[in-house]
């Protein structure tokens, strides 16, 4: 269990990320572009403590919040006119992945009862 594919999902992400926050303007290098990457890797940290707890309802909780607070960043930069629409279009199908595999996390965890 430790090959997770929300976590596969989740590195695939950043490496994008990574490549369409390259293209920024200068000014923005340290602020948006280094609150969104900050966001990326606690997702992944988020993810990663997930699969090591043994109560999870708290941690799914945080890990869906901050999925929501990337998606709202990439939303912006996109309408700020930093992020040209195709590289948010990719980037909006990684996150909804990533979500969809939150969300089967969640429903999955409301079945098993402890």
């Amino acid at each position: 269990m430790d090959d997770l594919k929300i976590r596969q999902k989740c590195e695939d992400m950043i490496q994008y990320g990574y490549i369409a926050l390259r293209h920024f303007p200068k000014a923005e290098k340290f602020t948006l572009v280094a609150e969104i990457k900050l966001t990326m890797w606690r997702l992944l940290r988020l993810i990663v403590i997930c699969n090591k707890r043994y109560y999870k309802k708290t941690s799914l909780q945080d890990l869906d919040g901050e999925l929501d607070l990337l998606r709202s960043q990439v939303r912006l930069s996109k309408e700020l006119g930093f992020l040209p629409l195709k590289k948010y279009e990719i980037w909006s199908r990684y996150l909804n992945e990533i979500g969809k595999m939150i969300g089967g996390w969640i429903r999955a965890l409301k079945g098993f009862k402890v």
